[in-house]
């Protein structure tokens, strides 16, 4: 059940704030222009490729390597080479990840690491693989670690990962934690803003930074449920399925990365789909059990001592679509057909950039406090 007085309690959220959650998404914006730094220092901005890479392989553990991949894989476009390199396998002696190189790479790919961990045996083999076809690699993760060593050791480029713990705590910091998405996201925009392969030069990274700061102002723990518009959508979402529906490039990966930061963060299942493909992929779920007006049993019968049963809730991203073309009034129209209540979210304008990290922010504030709001206390 959702602690709904929690949501105007800043120093309740606080309190309940065990993994540092929403001081990291309240600091996206501090992080983004720390990694630009980092990456700037490693010397990503005086790179002088000599063309754009065949592929671009990206390896990593876990959701933050998968929604870095997502994301760059948008950003780069329809003919985009970005391929997320998912693991082989697990060592059987140490339990470990491990990961492989397709057979066909070689000098003319690029590998990028992503981890917020560092320690991987698995991927400074894997980097290790990598030199010796020729590769080459970009790394970022925490410094200091096995992996730094080894990327540095194989004439790699190693770019420090911005710190994503703003203080100590006792929990493990989640992969879908914001501060881990942005630093590790970040340097890989700019060197691939290097490489041709998409547009992220340091003044867009810095009005992305604004945005997130921008979202952080109107969001924040301080800003009371009527008015903001990521406490609301935590509210509404409670004792709900979320159906998000995603219209837009940007809206996509924004509404993928949503879905995965409602289950690991508050243990909320949801299922994601793409407009207009969604309007025949969940009409059956909304039209079925799920259905708010889906109720068994006789009216009069005592609910009192009954949980609140779990209905479907349509939660619809929606990007600018190219052409003013929208399937949003269908979206609406199918959800109302079956008393499906809609929350929409959609950014100010601005460059796809600054879009895509202000639906990112909003969901992920909301993702937040949908997890402190119901947690056991």
């Amino acid at each position: 059940m959702l602690d709904e007085s929690l949501l105007d309690s800043p120093e309740g959220l606080a309190e309940a704030d065990h993994r540092a959650l929403l001081r990291g998404t309240a600091e996206a914006g501090a992080r983004v222009r720390t990694a630009a730094r980092h990456a700037a220092e490693a010397g990503v901005g005086d790179l002088k490729p000599d063309g754009r890479p065949r592929a671009v392989l990206i390896a990593g553990p876990g959701a933050a390597a998968t929604q870095t991949a997502d994301l760059l894989g948008t950003l780069a476009g329809a003919g985009s080479p970005v391929t997320r390199l998912a693991p082989t396998g697990v060592a059987p002696a140490a339990g470990a990840l491990r990961w492989e190189l397709p057979g066909w790479t070689g000098s003319v790919d690029l590998l990028l690491i992503a981890t917020p961990d560092g320690t991987e045996p698995g991927l400074s083999l894997l980097t290790e693989q990598a030199y010796r076809r020729g590769l080459t690699v970009v790394a970022v993760a925490p410094a200091g670690t096995p992996l730094a060593e080894s990327v540095s050791g194989s004439r790699g480029l190693f770019v420090p990962m911005a710190a994503t713990a703003p203080y100590d705590h006792d929990e493990p910091l989640a992969a879908s934690a914001p501060g881990v998405l942005w630093a590790l996201l970040t340097p890989l925009l700019a060197l691939l803003d290097r490489t041709g392969l998409l547009t992220a030069p340091p003044d867009a990274l810095e009005k992305v930074a604004d945005r997130l700061d921008a979202v952080a102002e109107r969001c924040g723990p301080a800003v009371a449920t009527y008015s903001n518009v990521a406490k609301t959508l935590a509210a509404e979402l409670a004792d709900a399925l979320p159906v998000v529906w995603t219209e837009g490039v940007s809206a996509g990966p924004a509404g993928r990365r949503f879905a995965a930061a409602l289950a690991e963060l508050s243990g909320t299942p949801a299922v994601v789909a793409e407009l207009p493909e969604a309007l025949a992929a969940h009409s059956a779920l909304l039209a079925g059990p799920l259905a708010a007006r889906a109720d068994p049993d006789d009216f009069f019968r005592d609910r009192v001592e009954e949980a609140p049963a779990l209905h479907a809730r349509v939660v619809l991203l929606r990007d600018r679509p190219l052409g003013g073309l929208t399937a949003a009034p269908a979206a609406r129209e199918l959800a109302l057909t079956h008393d499906t209540p809609v929350s929409e979210l959609e950014p100010e304008e601005g460059g796809e950039l600054e879009t895509l990290a202000e639906l990112i922010a909003v969901t992920d504030f909301a993702a937040v406090y949908l997890a402190l709001a119901s947690a056991p206390r």
